[in-house]
């Protein structure tokens, strides 16, 4: 079995590829003084980076899991989701509310896609 890791750092990798499958660790922004529809705008952009690093892009996901500190915030984080969605390409999507690590940050993403080929 071949694993691929990409966007490799201290603890994690930020995708892995194996099996005909890219595996999206949970995503986060870069900039933690945005709004959740900033935030998830920031992590959209960064999960497209992540698939065209791995040879696909958005159409290829398969499922996505959201996590919002403030489920309330949900409105906002979906209009940031619309405007990033391809509407022919939905990936099945579950959304929760938790705590994350950083109180910072309001959005986390990942998500599983089929790898190229």
């Amino acid at each position: 079995m071949t694993i691929k890791r990409l966007a490799e750092e201290a603890r994690l990798s930020g995708a892995t590829v194996a099996n005909g499958l890219i595996f999206l660790a949970g995503q986060v922004a870069d900039d933690a003084s945005l709004d959740a529809e900033g935030q998830t705008a920031d992590i959209l952009a960064q999960i497209d980076a992540l698939l065209a690093e791995a040879g696909t892009d958005k159409r290829a996901l398969l499922q996505v899991q959201i996590v919002l500190t403030d489920i309330a915030e949900a409105a906002a984080m979906n209009r940031a989701w619309d405007r990033w969605l391809d509407p022919a390409h939905k990936p099945a999507r579950m959304t929760i509310e938790a705590k994350l690590v950083n109180p910072l940050w309001k959005v986390e993403i990942t998500g599983i896609a089929l790898a190229p080929g």
